[in-house]
């Protein structure tokens, strides 16, 4: 597969393709934006998207959020990147056409893609519907496909997947506000699922950005008591209105000795190099830490803090595809969507700046139609 980057004069409002004579839909070009080459900005572009296969499906894609892993790939925090890269894994969009063998969906569909489009489908956690936890799972974008070709995520106007890797959108989420859900909406929901917050139960989330936000509705519509932790009171009045009871800051030392021993959960979405050790010190006796940020460095611990309260650290990323439709239907039950700050296409470098300096409330997400 091969991308080429080109002035915007040049470079299609819609999609190209080919049909053959029996009326099946060849491969196809498609605007997108992309990154040429690690730390550059990103350029509009077009890039390929294969034919499609008995069970694929195409999706016009309609929205696109802005995930800080987008960021930590563009500039290769986590490892080597695959260039040109087209980021996107919280993808929101309408079905436009459907594969001869495509069972169940259909034109018209509003279906969302998150941070994986394939996995091997044979092992114990495939089989168990845990396709995050898959040694072979193929990521939206930055990953290679089972064909060998690269994988080009939601910074797109089109998107090709098998129809068993999409997620139906209930019709009551707006497309916009459902994109996040896609990563950031599962991230959180997944570690609050599992380890049982509800009714009783004291929560804590760690950082109010574009996970912690989410993370805070979801505990509170859970049923959870929920108490937010952020480096300063600066976000105080929206932790409180997203659903938190409480709101504490990390910068106060008195935050860690008066809620010593308070929380049978605490999720940290925080990527920075955080002191673990004390936040270990807030859970009860038997309580977990769940980690769900990704910092570019290794972290420690010190391991009293964990064997002196039987305290366990763990982590949990995204879920698997049960889990996914599970948490879309639980948010459009719930009326919970993200805070975004809609965007156009030519506006992401302007958004990734904001991002790395904390100035978005909560999620940027691109209108794909200004693609």
């Amino acid at each position: 597969m091969t991308n080429t980057t080109t002035t915007n004069s040049t470079i299609p409002a819609s999609t190209t393709s080919t049909t053959d004579a029996a009326g099946t839909t060849g491969a196809r070009t498609v605007a997108a934006y992309a990154a040429p080459v690690p730390k550059a900005p990103l350029e509009r572009t077009v890039i390929t998207r294969r034919a499609l296969r008995e069970h694929d499906i195409l999706i016009d894609v309609r929205y696109a959020g802005i995930c800080h892993s987008d960021i930590h790939q563009v500039d290769e925090d986590w490892g080597d990147g695959i260039f040109p890269m087209v980021p996107g894994h919280e993808i929101a969009g309408v079905v436009s056409e459907v594969g001869p063998g495509v069972t169940r969906w259909a034109v018209g569909d509003r279906v969302g893609v998150g941070c994986f489009v394939d996995s091997c489908r044979e092992c114990d956690n495939c089989r168990a519907g845990l396709q995050n936890y898959c040694t072979g799972m193929v990521f939206t974008y930055n990953g290679v496909g089972r064909d060998g070709a690269p994988t080009h995520g939601g910074y797109s106007a089109q998107l090709v997947v098998d129809e068993g890797y999409a997620l139906r959108i209930p019709d009551t989420l707006a497309l916009d506000v459902a994109a996040p859900l896609l990563c950031a909406g599962i991230t959180m929901y997944s570690p609050l699922s599992h380890w049982e917050a509800g009714p009783g139960r004291k929560i804590a989330i760690v950082g109010l950005g574009g996970l912690g936000h989410m993370g805070v509705k979801i505990a509170r519509a859970m049923g959870a008591e929920v108490t937010v932790l952020s480096q300063s009171l600066r976000k105080r009045e929206d932790g409180l209105r997203l659903g938190g009871h409480h709101y504490r800051a990390t910068s106060d030392p008195a935050t860690f000795t008066e809620l010593a021993g308070t929380f049978d959960l605490i999720v940290n979405t925080v990527s920075a190099d955080l002191d673990l050790s004390a936040y270990l010190g807030l859970l009860r006796t038997g309580g977990t830490m769940v980690q769900v940020g990704a910092p570019s460095k290794p972290v420690s611990v010190n391991a009293h803090a964990l064997l002196t309260g039987r305290r366990s650290l763990a982590g949990s990323m995204i879920g698997g595809l049960p889990e996914t439709q599970e948490m879309l239907d639980f948010c459009a039950a719930h009326g919970i969507g993200a805070e975004v700050e809609l965007i156009s296409a030519d506006r992401i470098n302007e958004a990734y700046k904001r991002v790395l300096d904390g100035d978005v409330r909560y999620r940027f997400v691109i209108d794909a139609s200004t693609i």
